[in-house]
């Protein structure tokens, strides 16, 4: 069993209202739903989801999850291509990093094209909606 931190970044609280075109027609609450879901059919273990649009309280999320947490799959929206602290706090977590896009980030604009978060992940999913969530999860099952 392992326990897995889901964590959102700016704007997913919008998941639905924003940019259907582009982010899909489920929220924010279908995606931690299916993620629990399937976390319970494969048998991983505890699933935590959060959400925030604050850099701090995500570096803080990432920080509390040291030693409490085996993996996380993080969306970290916009930060992706701006947060050193993120990746930094990302650096001292010793678990497992998946790191998800709803959209494919290298078919966007050029400043989409790099996420410093890449460096620390484990995985990069892009590109696939709201299924990366889940393809992450499976990921992580498999390894163990």
């Amino acid at each position: 069993m392992t326990k897995t931190l889901i964590l959102n970044g700016p704007n997913l609280n919008l998941l639905g209202q924003r940019q259907p075109e582009i982010y899909g027609a489920q929220t924010l609450a279908d995606v931690e739903e299916a993620c629990t879901a399937l976390a319970a059919d494969l048998d991983l273990g505890d699933v935590t989801c959060k959400q925030s649009n604050h850099e701090g309280a995500l570096v803080d999320a990432i920080q509390d999850a040291r030693g409490r947490q085996d993996a996380i799959v993080i969306n970290p929206g916009a930060y992706s291509h701006t947060s050193i602290a993120i990746l930094d706090a990302l650096n001292a977590f010793d678990g497992k990093v998946v790191e998800v896009h709803i959209s494919n980030i290298h078919q966007r604009e050029a400043f989409r094209h790099h996420s410093h978060v890449s460096a620390r992940a484990d995985a990069v999913i892009a590109g696939l909606g709201t299924e990366g969530y889940l393809a992450a999860l499976r990921w992580l099952a498999r390894r163990g």
